[in-house]
């Protein structure tokens, strides 16, 4: 009889290492990509003592949860009422959120300020 050597059955290499790296490189890349575009918000940021005294007529804007209010007075219609107190489009304009405002309710006002065409926004506490 003849007494053939068996050949040994060749191993599949194993995939798993490989696929372990791929979701290390899939999780790595998830958190360090920036989802999204990130918008910014210009404000104006003032300096202390850097700038001269404000003369001109009032007009702070008080974001509020439900509503708005120009100088005490609730409005609806913000770049409406600013408009007789504004000179240019470049006059300051304080803004101050009130107490439970959300950050997205001020972007959204700062944002339909700049759309009206106003420039100086600033934000205090």
């Amino acid at each position: 009889m003849l007494n053939l050597p068996v050949s040994p059955r060749r191993r599949r290499p194993s995939l798993t290492p490989m696929i372990d790296v791929v979701f290390l490189l899939l999780v790595f890349f998830m958190l360090v990509a920036r989802f999204g575009g990130t918008d910014g918000v210009s404000l104006l940021l003032a300096a202390p003592g850097g700038e001269t005294p404000y003369t001109g007529p009032p007009r702070l804007v008080s974001v509020m949860p439900a509503g708005l209010a120009l100088n005490g007075q609730p409005v609806t219609d913000l770049p409406t009422a600013l408009a007789p107190l504004m000179a240019g489009p470049d006059d300051l304009i304080v803004i101050r959120p009130a107490p439970g405002t959300g950050v997205a309710r001020l972007v959204d006002v700062l944002n339909t300020l700049r759309e009206a065409g106003f420039t100086r926004l600033a934000v205090v506490e």
